[in-house]
């Protein structure tokens, strides 16, 4: 049922705004990185990674685990899943990620320490907001590039059922991957989702900015569906000889198990 893989979407992306971006308050709003920058980047990197890791074991099965508005426009342009059900995916998540970072203010609210302008929510940026002061066209760039990556993890790892079952430990390595990378950068969005909830809750300049973190992670989610596109021979080009004759069985018997596997999960 589809209600179902949308209360599974909302949820899993309330979860990792709440625990990942909490850890990023705690080690750069809070300041509990222990006097290391590179610390609080290594340890909300591994908070991203190891969240979404065990999301994807938790919900994929229900859902897919998309939690992620970039990862579902991915799966839309591969033809992977319905304009209807990736409107939902849409609004549950975003909704999501308002619920988790409005959990997050709530708890945090609870400390005399805490001040939405001097601790802020993990939120991202540029310019003053980014740790090396990139400009907007870096930042932007750099969220295209570091989704394409991620969202071509997603759905390369996804493709195949020989790998699927590991499936949760690519992607999670690939959400790490780009933290450490882009936290210095931006903070690192490459979710809508995650970036939208905390801006709204802080507001400002952080709100200002946000529509950079809604518009370049879908413009890199969009990049990796094609290219996944070319990568991923289709059942049409297998069967009329597009590719190798060696490959022809092993890549049919690919695609028949993974739309088995597909119309299982839609029922």
């Amino acid at each position: 049922m589809l209600i179902r893989k949308l209360v599974a979407e909302l949820v899993g992306t309330a979860l990792l705004v709440f625990f990942a971006v909490g850890t990023a308050t705690l080690a750069f709003g809070f300041q509990l990185h222990g006097g290391s920058i590179a610390a609080g980047v290594v340890m909300t990197s591994l908070s991203f990674g190891l969240v979404l890791l065990a999301l994807v074991y938790a919900i994929g099965p229900i859902s897919g685990c998309h939690v992620n508005p970039a990862v579902t426009l991915g799966f839309l342009l591969s033809n992977r899943m319905t304009l209807k059900d990736a409107a939902g995916y849409w609004g549950a998540q975003l909704i999501g990620g308002i619920v988790g970072a409005l959990a997050l203010w709530a708890v945090f609210s609870g400390t005399d320490t805490y001040s939405r302008a001097a601790v802020g929510l993990g939120t991202d940026g540029w310019g003053a907001h980014s740790m090396i002061g990139l400009n907007l066209g870096g930042a932007f760039l750099a969220e295209v590039i570091l989704t394409f990556v991620f969202v071509m993890i997603v759905l390369l790892a996804t493709s195949h059922p020989s790998t699927a079952g590991f499936a949760g430990l690519a992607i999670g390595a690939g959400l790490l991957v780009v933290h450490l990378v882009g936290i210095p950068l931006t903070g690192t969005s490459v979710n809508p989702a995650r970036s939208l909830g905390p801006a709204l809750v802080v507001g400002g300049e952080a709100l200002q900015q946000v529509w950079l973190f809604i518009a370049a992670p879908l413009a890199g989610g969009a990049l990796a569906a094609l290219c996944s596109r070319f990568l991923i021979p289709s059942r049409a080009a297998v069967t009329s000889g597009e590719v190798e004759t060696t490959d022809s069985v092993r890549l049919i018997t690919i695609i028949e198990s993974t739309t088995n596997i597909e119309s299982t999960t839609d029922d």
